[in-house]
């Protein structure tokens, strides 16, 4: 028993009338396809990048008219530009295998739980450390979840012990996928890249794995950001084992396709001072907000530094943007982040406008947070304020953003929208019973409130950089009074 990813109806999908059905990837240009229907999300977002790069592999659009004379779905032209690759796409069987070792790896199996990155790891399992995700959810895996999964886990692949590389983005990159909301085959046509066709040895599995033991990297092809292999990377090398027509074991070896200086073109990168090499953004763990939207779906005043993803930067022109991936903290899997947010089309004083707007919450939460010292106690509960004014702030940041690429000066409504949310934040918590309080406690309260709602007329440091970046001007100060 095998699959093929070309030729057989592997993948579920929803459609628009409601009902659900499996498709081979040649029927994604077929009308009234929704999205894809996996069980879990990480493996939907895999399915998503895995429909993009088929394209990409097979037809891509030359350039820009290409890619607009073309957004018409044609399933009878893809399936044509598709078949030739199908040789290449066996999940089983002898020969080349997708995305797996060509070797006939030898070894002990692993449990198909390996590809899945929330899964336990091994010492974690050999400690009886499973307590919040338990060894053995999946004792097998019929081959189309074994297929997307895999592609899931060579794709976002996270650190895993010596020698077990990071996919080419690193583990759990951020993903940003425009979105027109008109079905599968528009969203999937808007994030394909322009190029030309590639070659069946283009596919890391259809040679000798790269071996890294000896630290040598992959680069891309020269004079380009990125080849087809940006989506079929093959950091891990991995040997699919089948029983009973289920995928019931893994082989994994160490030191597979060590990949260097590659940018996705669904990712967004940054890197520390210009001159220095590009890194990719990784999602941090919690709610994806408007503090988050620098470098990621909006761009920065500060440039040099942080570049939006390829296709965003290029298409985004309307829609919405689907920002996706898994947070990690090195091996451990924190939270996996799915956040639709609005397409950002700015000029570049709008973009200047909006980074400071961002930039004069952050600051504002840093003063809420210290204003709360002498209520909560440090760590945990504080940093809990600061993510809970960030998010008590989302729907009027929205609102202010709408108004200034209308035209409007929103600056000092939004600094009324900071100061109201963080006064009722900190009354809130510091205000029922204070006269119960010790005396001393009272006074830092007081004194505390009156320093908050001080930096949000502009005075003491956090003041000027909340005016600041505002770009509005800092009141004069005469002996030690506001002028």
């Amino acid at each position: 028993m095998s699959l093929n990813l070309i030729e057989d109806a592997w993948i579920p999908v929803i459609c628009a009338d409601g009902t659900r059905r499996v498709i081979a990837p040649w029927q994604m240009a077929e009308a009234g396809i929704l999205r894809p229907d996996w069980p879990r999300p990480d493996l939907n977002l895999a399915c998503y990048e895995l429909l993009i790069g088929l394209v990409f592999l097979a037809d891509p659009p030359c350039d820009v008219e290409d890619w607009e004379g073309r957004q018409a779905p044609d399933p009878v032209r893809l399936k044509a530009r598709l078949t030739p690759y199908a040789p290449a796409f066996n999940l089983l069987g002898e020969g080349p295998r997708f995305l797996q070792d060509l070797e006939a790896l030898e070894g002990e199996p692993n449990a198909v739980d390996l590809l899945f990155i929330d899964s336990a790891g091994a010492s974690t399992a050999k400690n009886n450390a499973d307590l919040m995700v338990h060894r053995g959810r999946y004792p097998g895996l019929d081959l189309p979840l074994a297929a997307i999964a895999l592609y899931a886990f060579q794709a976002f692949a996270p650190s895993g012990g010596a020698g077990n590389r990071t996919s080419m983005r690193g583990g759990g990159p951020l993903v940003t996928l425009l979105d027109p909301q008109a079905g599968l085959w528009p969203m999937i046509w808007v994030n394909v890249p322009c190029g030309v066709p590639g070659q069946v040895v283009d596919l890391p599995w259809m040679r000798p794995t790269r071996v890294s033991d000896d630290g040598r990297e992959t680069l891309p092809p020269e004079g380009r950001l990125f080849g087809v292999e940006a989506f079929f990377g093959m950091p891990r090398r991995l040997r699919l084992q089948e029983g009973d027509g289920q995928i019931v074991g893994v082989v994994q070896r160490p030191w597979g396709t060590n990949y260097a200086k590659w940018k996705h073109p669904l990712s967004p990168y940054y890197r520390m001072k210009p001159g220095e090499e590009w890194l990719p953004v990784h999602p941090r763990a919690g709610r994806f907000g408007y503090r988050n939207w620098l470098g990621v779906i909006a761009g920065a005043a500060s440039s040099e530094t942080r570049e939006l993803g390829l296709m965003l930067r290029e298409r985004g022109s309307a829609g919405t943007v689907i920002v996706a991936g898994w947070a990690m903290d090195n091996m451990k899997p924190r939270d996996f982040i799915w956040s639709v947010q609005p397409v950002l089309h700015l000029e570049p004083e709008a973009e200047w406008r909006l980074e400071g707007m961002v930039r004069a919450a952050e600051a504002a939460a840093v003063v809420l947070r210290g204003a709360l010292e002498p209520v909560l106690a440090g760590g945990e509960a504080r940093e809990a304020e600061r993510e809970a004014f960030f998010a008590a702030t989302e729907a009027a940041f929205r609102q202010r953003v709408d108004a200034m690429v209308a035209g409007m000066d929103v600056r000092a409504l939004w600094l009324a929208d900071l100061r109201a949310q963080a006064l009722a934040q900190f009354e809130a918590l510091a205000l029922p019973e204070l006269a119960l309080r010790e005396t001393k406690r009272i006074a830092q309260i007081v004194q505390a409130r009156k320093l908050l709602s001080s930096a949000f007329k502009g005075y003491g440091k956090q003041g000027k950089e909340i005016f600041g970046q505002l770009g509005l001007e800092v009141p004069l100060v005469k002996k030690g009074r506001a002028a």
